[in-house]
């Protein structure tokens, strides 16, 4: 997962930048960083909290998928948008309605009557990181001269790292912990000190900035992006439930339909006025067609597996969640230390080759994790699992770095911030894609009436089905791969964080300004 800085006009500067003497720089730095790091805790505390909402909230299995899937959902759709509308009216002033927004929807989410009132505040919280998360890489640039702003994005890469392990251990003790007596509403809660600071010390410290020539908005492709994937999530997510309804399927074909008139509209668009929402231009390149392939179907993977493990943790072994958030630890370490080890070392010698090896790791770890659960059963334990959860840790890290410069490393200059920007509302949505196919890989394995002794078999063989679809998509992604170039030369723009200053497409929940690229 990564921060991708997302301008549409890099070589253009900004009209406004802030004094590089003005030591309120760094207060702005914190705001944001702050705000950055609120947001990718809330993406990873919530699934170690997913068992206790529904055992105390009585959730359906599509109502907890959409808990996460309506967040990811809502934060891919308007990432693109909330760039641009930084870029036109203010990256500080759409950033602190942003992290209001945020905050308002997380007090939402705390005080939540019903998983139906859960569900749509997790939507307009996902709505309002996608006006608040764009702006975090755009305000450092307009308030850091160049020569600091490698430091900045080095504290970045520490946040996500810090981010990537407190998120689950965080929503762990906040929820075993049952604060007043508010059981899992805690995690939400949390944001609201935090957020109304960043709101007050926002509007003191950072400087407003905007894009001298920001592109229109494409209100129209968001709607066209936003009603395909609903039509095709919801009865991914609802089918079950109600039987596989003739309905499921005509809107799952309607779908096709809909993104086919996207990409009619989009290229109609790109004509008239040149601000598309989606650059179909881009598609030409092949490294950066195949790329966008690998991260949506990397966010299919990631989306499975993270919320079918909490379950079979939480559900199918009956552990608290302090013991599933600990027993998680080796892996986001694996993921931390490979991810340096992919960028500083392996990449730059055996450039493609490190992510096809990450891919097939992965699967072996994978592999290795339904070996496990099938041999220890319902007695496995925590340290049981870490090896396999390391091994598919290291994978993950050699993948997740590298990435984003891999499928940027051809795309030509002028696109370098609409090419970011897609890649990171792509993984979302796979990710989202990922949440809703849940239904048909673990839930869909099940009885509808398990007894109480049949609930932890029932979760562990359901685990074990889902994790060999993980494995066979990994494999996809290995042959996706091939589409990537093997050595490709550093992508210059924005890669120090020079360049780039227009921020219009948006950057993704959780990760850093992009890595060295591969060389």
């Amino acid at each position: 997962m990564s921060f991708s800085k997302t301008s549409e006009t890099p070589e253009t500067p900004d009209i406004r930048q802030a004094d590089p003497g003005d030591r309120r720089r760094w207060f702005a730095l914190a705001i944001v960083m702050t705000a950055a790091f609120m947001d990718l805790v809330d993406v990873t505390i919530v699934n170690i909290a997913i068992p206790s909402i529904q055992h105390d909230e009585g959730a359906t299995f599509s109502q907890i998928q959409w808990i996460t899937a309506g967040y990811a959902l809502a934060f891919a759709a308007g990432l693109i948008t909330g760039g641009r509308l930084g870029d036109i009216h203010g990256r500080k002033r759409v950033f602190l309605i942003g992290i209001g927004g945020f905050t308002l929807a997380s007090a939402l989410c705390g005080l939540a009557a019903n998983p139906e009132m859960l569900v749509a505040s997790r939507v307009l919280q996902g709505g309002m990181a996608a006006l608040m998360v764009p702006q975090v890489l755009s305000i450092v640039h307009a308030t850091f001269p160049a020569h600091e702003r490698g430091k900045v994005f080095g504290l970045f890469g520490a946040i996500v790292g810090l981010g990537a392990v407190s998120g689950p251990l965080l929503g762990a003790l906040l929820t075993e912990g049952d604060l007043f007596g508010l059981e899992w509403r805690p995690i939400f809660l949390i944001n609201l000190p935090v957020g109304i600071a960043g709101l007050v010390l926002g509007s003191r410290f950072i400087t407003e900035s905007k894009a001298p020539r920001a592109l229109r908005l494409d209100l129209v492709g968001v709607a066209l992006v936003t009603i395909g994937l609903l039509m095709l999530v919801y009865p991914l997510t609802r089918g079950r439930e109600l039987d596989w309804p003739v309905w499921g399927y005509v809107s799952m074909a309607g779908s096709v339909v809909v993104l086919a008139l996207l990409v009619a509209y989009e290229r109609r668009k790109s004509a008239r006025d040149g601000s598309p929402l989606v650059e179909l231009s881009l598609f030409k390149v092949k490294s950066f067609a195949g790329g966008i392939a690998v991260q949506t179907v990397f966010g299919v993977a990631l989306g499975v597996f993270f919320l079918v493990w909490t379950l079979y943790m939480q559900v199918g072994l009956g552990w608290s969640p302090l013991r599933a958030g600990l027993t998680g630890v080796p892996f986001s370490l694996a993921v931390s230390t490979a991810a340096g080890l992919s960028v500083q070392t392996l990449v730059p010698r055996f450039g493609r080759k490190v992510l096809q090896a990450g891919a097939l790791t992965m699967v072996a770890g994978v592999l290795l994790y339904v070996w496990e659960a099938e041999r220890y059963g319902l007695g496995i334990a925590s340290w049981q699992m870490a090896l396999p959860l390391v091994v598919m840790g290291a994978g993950m890290g050699l993948i997740v770095a590298p990435l984003t410069d891999a499928v940027l490393s051809q795309v030509p200059r002028e696109h370098a911030g609409a090419a970011s920007g897609l890649i990171n509302t792509v993984q979302q949505m796979g990710n989202a894609l990922g949440l809703a196919l849940v239904s048909v890989v673990f839930f869909g394995t099940m009885s509808d009436r398990l007894t109480p002794a049949s609930i932890g078999p029932a979760y562990v063989d359901a685990f074990q089905h889902a994790l060999l679809w993980v494995a066979g998509v990994m494999g996809a992604i290995f042959l996706l791969m091939f589409a990537l170039p093997k050595r490709p030369a550093q992508h210059l723009e924005g890669a120090d964080g020079t360049d780039g200053a227009d921020g219009a497409g948006g950057s993704s929940a959780a990760g850093t300004e992009r890595e060295p690229a591969l060389v």
